[in-house]
């Protein structure tokens, strides 16, 4: 039913095969566009992070802060605004959960 076609990549221009098998793929998954990019430039994007996300793969910028429990310094993946507690890694480890 479906044949092998040869595409090009919209961002490196290259040809790329678009195989049956992965025809047979995309349409039992709902998917009814064709790929755009090869699996290079898709992996690429990928492992770039996605304009919509707000994480993009790499490390998280952290904010240095003082701890509400034991003074020390802690670290954090939020700008603290000085209305909460903050702690460090060990405090808040130790504290109970609430879940």
């Amino acid at each position: 039913m479906y044949s092998d076609e040869t595409l090009t990549c919209v961002d490196c221009g290259r040809s790329f095969p678009f195989t049956s098998s992965e025809q047979e793929f995309y349409a039992s998954k709902g998917f009814t566009n064709k790929p755009s990019r090869c699996n290079d430039c898709r992996t690429a994007r990928k492992a770039g992070g996605r304009g919509g996300s707000n994480y993009s793969g790499g490390r998280r910028e952290m904010f240095k802060a003082t701890c509400s429990q034991c003074g020390g310094v802690a670290e954090v993946p939020f700008q603290p605004r000085g209305d909460k507690p903050v702690y460090c890694r060990d405090c808040f480890a130790a504290r109970p959960s609430y879940r």
